[in-house]
């Protein structure tokens, strides 16, 4: 029998060379695709898929979002991560919600075929993760002589839509078109934030969105 496969990625160009890809082994097939979070959940639900591919940074809720949401109304189906965020935050924030896989785009004609494989056998394919563990395991400590960051109660509610889909791959434009603000408005409410919460990188804005359960909460504020 045939492993069932389900693509969620906004990108047609790569759906398409990732069907071509699937479509050609002989244990497995592509069964649908969606360009969105929301769509997903209704294909998922409509194809039964063994394994799902999920891309991070969709428009209408993030892969995040969606990977909590299809655990609940799909839980036999397995979600392995296809992104080209490689920060660990984002691997943890990706197993919280319930993957069991997480491959780079960069590697997918290396590592692809061999996770859906494995995670379609009850398997994990966690490589990118242990790699990403022991190259920043510092990251889960606070360093000494560094005081514990505030939470988000200082943050403005648009500061913390920001911060959400900073923290989820977005870029700036994208932002802005999704909560319809300027790109400048995104960028000074970026810098506000950063500033707010002492990180000096997104790498930080990650981590500490995952620390503090921004990520792991799934779905976007208002």
């Amino acid at each position: 029998m045939r492993v069932r496969v389900f693509m969620a990625d906004d990108n047609g160009v790569l759906r398409g060379a990732l069907r071509l890809l699937i479509n050609m082994q002989p244990d497995m097939e592509v069964v649908g695709e969606a360009a969105n979070g929301l769509d997903a959940e209704d294909g998922v639900l409509d194809t039964e898929p063994d394994v799902v591919l999920m891309d991070l940074s969709m428009p209408d809720r993030g892969g995040l979002a969606a990977i909590g949401a299809l655990k609940q109304v799909r839980p036999k189906s397995r979600i392995i991560v296809l992104t080209v965020h490689d920060e660990l935050g984002y691997v943890r924030a990706a197993e919280q919600a319930g993957a069991v896989g997480y491959v780079l785009k960069r590697a997918v004609d290396t590592e692809l075929l061999a996770a859906i494989r494995a995670v379609a056998q009850g398997g994990t394919s966690l490589e990118a993760s242990r790699e990403l563990r022991c190259a920043q395991s510092s990251m889960r400590s606070t360093p000494a002589g560094e005081e514990a960051r505030p939470g988000t109660a200082q943050l403005t509610g648009q500061e913390l839509s920001v911060m959400r889909r900073l923290a989820e791959g977005f870029t700036n434009g994208q932002i802005a078109d999704e909560l319809r603000l300027g790109v400048e408005s995104v960028e000074t409410s970026r810098a506000s934030l950063m500033e707010k919460l002492g990180l000096g990188s997104r790498s930080a804005l990650v981590r500490f969105a995952v620390d503090c359960g921004v990520l792991a909460s799934g779905g976007h504020g208002a």
